[in-house]
């Protein structure tokens, strides 16, 4: 009798200890996607400077990233993508974990003649970590572009004042010229360090972002300073040499 005891004592004491384990190992997991969570959001911040999430995102250098998952490469029409990005989503390219995975790892290997300049996250753990914060933090349904309506005046103004400068016979010597005061921010060497990088842009996408700065569109303090005086001349310049130029 007194070994049943034993065991029933035992058995009870293991009933009283459960709840507290079952607890223990909550919180573990709780705790363990919160830092994950947390490490997500610091990795995101390679990829804030040029794209947006969440509420009232807008495109900037790159397209927001609302409901990313799920959506052909160079899916949104009112954004202007390199034309290698374009041609991944007519070929069948649709970001869910594993195609980001890859791009992450080397953007400019995995689809060639994308203008993207971040050299990649060569980490596979960290891309598994952003990317799976980048699926929950990205399920908003993305809102219509302020900065993007077609057929708004404003855009209709952005596409003559591209086409107008587009004409204009732009010298890349005069550009590096001029260049000066854009890698007073910008590096040279095309690495994005926070602060978008310009080398390579296809010039009419760099014309656009000009005006965009000079009209509002685009919100930057410092760029509006910068471009409010520059000629269309000087536009077309620095829009040759940069293009020109190549991702050390």
């Amino acid at each position: 009798m007194g070994l049943l005891h034993g065991h029933d004592d035992e058995s009870a004491g293991a009933r009283r200890l459960a709840p507290a384990l079952f607890m223990a190992v909550q919180m573990v997991a709780l705790w363990a996607v919160g830092a994950a969570a947390e490490e997500g959001a610091r990795l995101f911040k390679n990829c804030a400077t040029c794209h947006e999430i969440g509420e009232g995102a807008k495109h900037k250098v790159g397209p927001h990233l609302d409901g990313l998952f799920g959506r052909p490469a160079g899916g949104l029409a009112d954004f202007k993508y390199s034309d290698g990005m374009r041609r991944a989503g007519e070929d069948g390219l649709v970001w869910d974990a594993e195609a980001l995975a890859q791009f992450l790892e080397k953007p400019r290997g995995f689809i060639k003649g994308n203008r993207m300049s971040y050299r990649g996250m060569p980490d596979a753990d960290d891309r598994a970590t952003l990317i799976g914060w980048l699926e929950t933090a990205t399920q908003s349904a993305p809102a219509e572009n302020p900065a993007r309506v077609a057929g708004s005046e404003l855009d209709g103004e952005v596409h003559s004042f591209t086409d107008i400068v587009l004409q204009i016979d732009g010298d890349p010597d005069y550009g590096e010229y001029l260049a000066g005061d854009c890698l007073t921010c910008h590096q040279a060497t095309g690495h994005a360090d926070g602060i978008p990088s310009i080398v390579g842009l296809p010039k009419d996408y760099f014309i656009r972002a000009l005006f965009e700065y000079r009209t509002n569109v685009r919100s930057n303090e410092v760029m509006k300073l910068r471009v409010a005086n520059l000629a269309n001349d000087e536009i077309a310049a620095l829009a040759a040499y940069f293009s020109s130029l190549e991702p050390q």
